[in-house]
């Protein structure tokens, strides 16, 4: 049977680095993931699985969790938190940084 869902917060992060760094072109041409940690695992305190850059300057850090994943945005922070708050995400402005939890996902 085919699973629609997923909520393993591992899973949720290696499907987001697959989406941010399978494309050559368009505006996600210009993103890298970087120091990528393929060894991961999800903790219940977060453990960083990768940073990602867009034009090689720092604009997020993925965190790993058991059951989801937060993404710690640092450039265009309000346009993120309501943007991923139109698409029914988890996202909140805290300290400067945009904090969207991804939870779930459908596949």
């Amino acid at each position: 049977m085919v699973e629609d869902r997923v909520t393993d917060g591992k899973r949720i992060g290696q499907l987001l680095a697959s989406e941010l760094s399978g494309r050559e072109d368009g505006s996600l041409g210009r993103v890298a993931l970087v120091d990528a940690d393929p060894d991961a695992e999800p903790s219940p305190d977060g453990r960083l699985a990768y940073r990602v850059s867009v034009d090689e300057d720092p604009v997020a850090r993925v965190t790993l969790y058991p059951e989801y994943v937060t993404v710690v945005v640092t450039a265009g922070v309000d346009s993120v938190a309501t943007r991923a708050r139109e698409k029914g995400l988890d996202a909140s402005v805290e300290d400067g940084r945009a904090v969207v939890i991804l939870s779930d996902t459908s596949t």
